[in-house]
């Protein structure tokens, strides 16, 4: 999530282009996730950059927030989840999606209804966007997260493949 604005779609009269105050500032910081479908619970840790040290930094964490489980987190193809000298925790199994199939990945959804809930806003400091992540995240319950990405036939598939 960024400074830039997230234009979306609005309502209005056909043919006429929504408007809306747009920042075009580039500054950034990112949101790292993973959810539990069936439960609906979540881990979520922000960071400055999207690169393999951050990444790796978030799987530590993850490893040590829940010691006693095993955690196959399913991912895209970015390099910064692929880099080789990625040190993955020894409870944590990565689990890479075919390319171009952001829709196979249930932690999508929740990424496409916090930009949702971000368009048109208009933030003058990253400061003021992490607060309404943080706002948001905190509102977010179990229920919530359940009812956007548990798809059944993607629970089924993952069953059926003995994960």
């Amino acid at each position: 999530m960024g400074l830039l604005t997230v234009q979306h779609r609005k309502l209005t009269a056909l043919g006429v282009k929504p408007v809306g105050e747009v920042q075009w500032q580039f500054l950034y910081r990112w949101l790292y996730g993973v959810i539990e479908p069936a439960t609906g619970k979540t881990f979520m840790l922000e960071f400055s950059h999207l690169d393999s040290l951050c990444f790796e930094t978030f799987l530590t964490a993850l490893a040590q927030a829940y010691p006693n489980d095993l955690h196959l987190i399913q991912l895209d193809n970015a390099p910064a989840h692929r880099a080789h000298a990625l040190q993955v925790p020894d409870n944590i199994i990565l689990l890479f999606q075919p390319p171009y199939c952001p829709e196979v990945n249930p932690i999508e959804r929740l990424w496409q209804e916090l930009k949702r809930v971000l368009a048109w806003r208009h933030f003058d400091s990253l400061h003021e966007l992490q607060q309404a992540i943080s706002q948001w995240l905190a509102r977010l319950s179990p229920a919530q997260v359940r009812s956007l990405t548990q798809w059944g036939w993607l629970i089924d598939a993952l069953c059926v493949a003995g994960i």
